[in-house]
């Protein structure tokens, strides 16, 4: 399973704007540098494919997430320890996002809980930088790495 990066973004505060980025620096043990998330050792990348996003009529970075690939559809399923290498990082798979409330909130969708459920099994894999030796690019390739 393989696909590309679509669209990068980063948080400065929790609830904040999700600003779009053309490279993203990785921190080792962690998410992305100058993201909310960056010192998080578990809970530190969300990675969500655009067809969960067309199939909401969303857009990259709605779900508040800061890498949004194109052709990893089953990205939130993906085993834990599963390993992504986007670009010249590789991420490790801590396991899929719970949909929570408050994300319909902050889109001002109607009725959030019936917006969470539309989210269950498609919210996105969060993850942990592992390696890097450059930054992630949009348009980088991402590849799903098959452990021995």
């Amino acid at each position: 399973m393989n696909g590309r990066v679509i669209s990068l973004h980063v948080r400065t505060e929790k609830h904040g704007t999700p600003i779009p980025v053309a490279e993203a620096i990785g921190r080792v043990g962690g998410g992305i540098e100058g993201d909310v998330h960056a010192h998080r050792e578990t809970r530190a990348v969300l990675v969500v494919d655009r067809s969960a996003l067309d199939a909401l009529g969303l857009k990259p970075g709605d779900l508040r997430e800061e890498i949004t690939t194109d052709g990893l559809p089953d990205v939130t399923n993906l085993p834990v320890d599963t390993e992504l290498r986007i670009g010249a990082a590789t991420l490790r798979v801590n396991g899929p996002c719970e949909p929570c409330t408050h994300i319909g909130e902050l889109l001002g969708v109607p009725d959030p809980e019936a917006f969470r459920q539309s989210l269950l099994g498609r919210r996105g894999a969060l993850c942990t930088v592992v390696t890097v030796t450059a930054p992630i690019h949009v348009g980088d390739p991402v590849e799903v790495l098959v452990r021995a």
